[in-house]
């Protein structure tokens, strides 16, 4: 009996040792592959967290300079916000920090800049929004009315798209085009909130074009 069992067992060790040979190869680096991806993704994740958290150090500084109009230390916050953590939302925020500090202080090429970076490099897509608003201010302070359309050609957040419609009055009416403007300042005085003070301001621009936007909403 007991030599019935050795040999049911060394078949069975024999079958193994041809899966082995077969296949054993295949396994071990498909293991490997699946060890170096989790290795890696937790690489990544501890990569991410500490990013954050450098990102969230440096924003806090910078919003405290940005407070204290402290153009100089915003800059050199930004620079550092910029090398260590471009990736992050915190980087993006930044920017629209930055952004405001240099425009105040009437560097506006640099303050375009970092609005640029919130745009095109930022993850947040209502950070985005914002950043192309302030440029297509920028650009409407510059006298440039074209540009500050191209800024305000994409797809914003919904709760943005009154502030953009007012952006665009303003472009349109400085290239001449009264009734394109109207329209714009219709749509952004019936998008904002009743109790927004901002409506009030686009209510007297629709006024300034002979148009009173409570008397053309109450008609049939």
């Amino acid at each position: 009996m007991a030599s019935h069992y050795d040999l049911e067992e060394q078949e069975h060790i024999d079958r193994l040792k041809a899966f082995w040979a077969a296949w054993g190869n295949l396994i071990t680096w498909a293991l490997v592959a699946v060890l170096a991806g989790v290795a890696a993704y937790n690489g990544w994740q501890y990569w991410e967290r500490r990013q954050a958290l450098q990102a969230t150090a440096l924003l806090d500084e910078l919003e405290q300079a940005a407070r204290g109009a402290d153009a100089d230390r915003v800059r050199r916050v930004w620079s550092d916000l910029q090398a260590q953590a471009p990736r992050t939302v915190q980087a993006q925020q930044g920017a629209l920090w930055t952004a405001r500090v240099l425009a105040e202080g009437g560097d506006v090429a640099d303050a375009r800049a970092a609005l640029q970076f919130a745009v095109e490099r930022g993850r947040d897509p209502t950070l985005a929004a914002l950043a192309r608003l302030r440029l297509a201010a920028l650009e409407l302070d510059a006298g440039q009315p074209d540009a500050a359309l191209r800024w305000l050609q994409a797809e914003l957040p919904q709760p943005l798209q009154p502030w953009a419609a007012d952006r665009r009055g303003d472009a349109l009416q400085e290239r001449g085009e009264r009734d394109a403007a109207r329209e714009a300042y219709r749509q952004a005085w019936a998008g904002l909130p009743v109790d927004s003070g901002y409506r009030a301001i686009v209510e007297a621009k629709l006024n300034a074009l002979g148009i009173d936007p409570a008397l053309s909403e109450s008609k049939p």
